[in-house]
């Protein structure tokens, strides 16, 4: 492992309501998926949370989800691609505008959620998602897991793409995550989350949820901020990619330095 992102999903409240210590979360990653106000965030919670990676200089990405605060953005939802399309871009837009205003750039986005898992297993819908984010910005970094339809289709377009491995969820044997309707899909043992870390860094593959061993190949680390052991999972991956002595590296600096060696060799 040459280097690794730490990154989290964040600005996840709404109005008067804290999903996660934001605050507490910044200082610790180095990339942070923004909640644009789809399935959760808002005006305020997005401006607070651009000033806090610009404070801490962590990557600033958006996290585009279904319209559902109510259900957090983890239910299914079927809405015609063309116009999940318009809605992807205006959750780019709207984290875009406070980024603008605080004189901090957007480097990346992913999918949150319901969102995110079918937009993993389905081709079509990928391709059509990712035309909207390359015509919003043709340098935005797909930060998505890897082997799956969003990787596929984000480099058929040119688009950057940084993988991730989610430290707290449990994955199928065929790569994808493991559906929150079951048992064991969210991990919250330390121990084991810790396992799983040490493993991926060290072999760069994890244990399935039905006991297989799937190859991963990522550079960042994901890590839920709604999960309440966020904060310590978070240290835990700081004190292991301390040890194993890995530099940190947030995705656009990932990018510059794979492009600085690729021109060297």
């Amino acid at each position: 492992m040459k280097y690794i992102d730490l990154n989290a999903d964040i600005g996840e409240g709404f109005g008067d309501y804290q999903i996660a210590n934001d605050a507490a979360l910044m200082p610790r990653i180095t990339s942070a998926n923004v909640a644009c106000g789809f399935h959760a965030g808002d005006a305020v919670i997005m401006a607070n949370t651009v000033a806090m990676a610009k404070e801490n200089q962590v990557d600033l990405g958006a996290h585009v989800g279904f319209p559902d605060l109510m259900g957090f953005g983890r239910r299914r939802m079927q809405i015609e691609p063309e116009v999940m399309a318009h809605y992807v871009t205006y959750q780019l837009g709207a984290l875009s505008a406070f980024a603008a205003a605080a004189r901090y750039p957007l480097t990346h986005m992913s999918f949150h959620g319901a969102l995110g898992n079918m937009v993993s297993e389905d081709a079509a819908l990928a391709q059509v998602l990712l035309q909207a984010v390359k015509h919003f910005d043709p340098n935005m970094i797909i930060s998505t897991m890897s082997g799956n339809a969003v990787e596929r289709a984000a480099r058929e377009l040119d688009l950057p793409v940084v993988c991730t491995f989610l430290a707290d969820r449990a994955y199928e044997s065929n790569g994808l995550l493991v559906s929150r309707a079951k048992p064991g899909a969210v991990i919250h043992d330390i121990a084991q989350v810790r396992a799983r870390v040490r493993q991926f860094l060290s072999e760069g593959t994890v244990q399935t949820i039905d006991g297989a061993t799937l190859t991963v190949n990522a550079s960042s680390i994901l890590v839920h901020g709604d999960n309440p052991e966020s904060i310590a999972l978070v240290d835990i991956l700081r004190e292991i990619i301390a040890e194993l002595a890995i530099p940190l590296l947030p995705p656009s600096r990932q990018l510059r330095q794979h492009t600085w060696e690729s021109t060297v060799l």
